[in-house]
Parts: C-alpha cells; structure tokens; sequence
C-alpha cells in the first residue's frame, strides 16, 4: 500500500469523521484516532484547535491539496468582494478536480486527480491536465474519446452512493459536464458538517 493511500484510509479516523460519506470508511467501525492513544479520552480543544480541526477537514475533503496551495487560496478568497467564508468555498469548488468528482466520473477526488493527470480530460475541447485548473460558469468538461471506454468511468457513473448537485449538468452518455454556476455554499452536498468560516479565522489570526 502507497503512502498516499495508507494516509487516505487513517485519515477518517484522524479526524474522527466519514469525511467523503463513504459506507466502507474505517471510521465506520473504529470511531477514534488511530496509534496506540487513539481510544484515551482527550481534553477538550481550544480556539486554534477548533480552527486547525476545520482547516484539515476541508483541505483533506479536497484531496489533501498542500499547505501553500491552499493558503493561497484563502488569500484570493478575502481579496473577492463578498463573503470570505463563501468565496472560499467558490473557489474549491471551481477546481477542476472537484467538478470530475462531484459529476460522478470518477468514485474519489484522488481518482479525479489521476484521470486530469493522465490526460484523460478536456476542457472546452482542449486537454487540461492541472487539477487546480478554475474553471469559469458556463465552461464544458469532457472525457476524451480515446478514454471513454474507460470501465472506472462506468463503474463511477454507476455507482449510486452520491448524487450530481444542481450546478452541473452531465450528460452521462457522452461524459461531458457542463459548469452552470459558482455554487453557493450551502448547495455543496458535503457528508459532514464543514465551516469554512473557521478556516477564514484560523488563517486571519
């Protein structure tokens, strides 16, 4: 096992979430941190713990996207008029990878990360292969046709455990999807409770 999915299966449990909603989660069946302190009882967290906590929950729903990359991320978000919090939360969801999860073409973020990689996606007709590319309203993704026979496309297509949310239209015949709209936060279909508010505070301290 790689050590990127080893982190990935403990870091559920880390964060003492399902954090994707996911029914084979090993939180599921082990509701505590993993290593050998995991099930003593700790004290309540402070302020910065609470921010931190937030922090690593929304970056690690992302794929784990790095520290820089995000904190940059949170600097473009209170340079937007608007709310920060909100504007956060655009931003993340504009992300390339993050559209091909959220459309169903891939059954992770990791395995939306690895086909935009591979090459295996286009954006308004052109091969983009950076998912952190942001995405404008309005713009298609599509899977190339060389990759369309793609069987982890199907099965992800297929797979009933999420639903496509209302600011993407896909068309599951030709795998394209079109970006409709910056969602706002309270339309993004999160498993868990996330508070990008928090994170604004953690980084503005």
């Amino acid at each position: 096992m790689t050590k990127r999915l080893n982190s990935k299966h403990k870091v559920d449990r880390r964060l003492k979430v399902n954090l994707w909603g996911r029914p084979k989660s090993p939180f599921n069946s082990r509701a505590y941190p993993p290593g050998q302190h995991g099930q003593t009882k700790s004290s309540k967290p402070s302020d910065y713990g609470i921010q931190l906590q937030a922090k690593q929950k929304l970056k690690s729903y992302y794929g784990n996207i790095n520290e820089r990359q995000f904190r940059n991320l949170y600097k473009k978000a209170i340079m937007k008029k608007g709310d920060s919090a909100e504007n956060l939360i655009g931003l993340l969801e504009r992300r390339l990878d993050a559209v091909v999860y959220r459309s169903k073409l891939s059954t992770t973020i990791f395995a939306a990360r690895q086909l935009i990689n591979h090459g295996h996606v286009k954006v308004n007709g052109k091969k983009v292969n950076i998912s952190s590319y942001q995405l404008k309203e309005e713009e298609t993704i599509e899977v190339r046709d060389k990759s369309k026979k793609l069987i982890l496309i199907d099965v992800a297509l297929a797979n009933k455990e999420r639903e496509v949310p209302e600011y993407l239209q896909v068309d599951e015949k030709n795998k394209k999807v079109k970006f409709v709209r910056i969602p706002k936060f309270e339309e993004v279909p999160y498993p868990i409770a996330m508070e990008p508010n928090l994170v604004i505070e953690y980084y503005s301290r």
